[in-house]
């Protein structure tokens, strides 16, 4: 498991390397939740997916992302709210079993 660096910013956006895939993030703040857009090599691959407390983002092999991305609350239980992102609430990047 990789802690993602995110940072108390409403939007922002990351490119990354896991598990040799060439990732852009995207994280942003609306109204109704926090959302992320996931891009692999340059294609999207996952948009505007809400994000919840321990609820996986990926969850889907068809989509072509080997491993899965999950927001973890460090004090309790709420989802995501980007005040709090790198402390309250970290990305973590689950690889997938081997």
């Amino acid at each position: 498991m990789q802690t993602i660096p995110l940072t108390a910013k409403p939007s922002q956006t990351l490119t990354l390397t896991l598990a040799l895939q060439n990732c852009g993030l995207k994280v942003y703040q609306k109204n109704t939740g926090l959302y992320l857009d996931l891009y692999v090599a340059g294609r999207l691959v996952m948009a505007a997916v809400l994000c919840r407390d321990r609820v996986f983002l990926v969850r889907q092999a068809y989509l072509g992302f080997q491993g899965d991305l999950v927001f973890v609350d460090l004090q309790g239980t709420d989802d995501p709210e980007y005040t709090g992102l790198g402390s309250r609430w970290e990305l973590r990047y689950v690889e997938e079993a081997s």
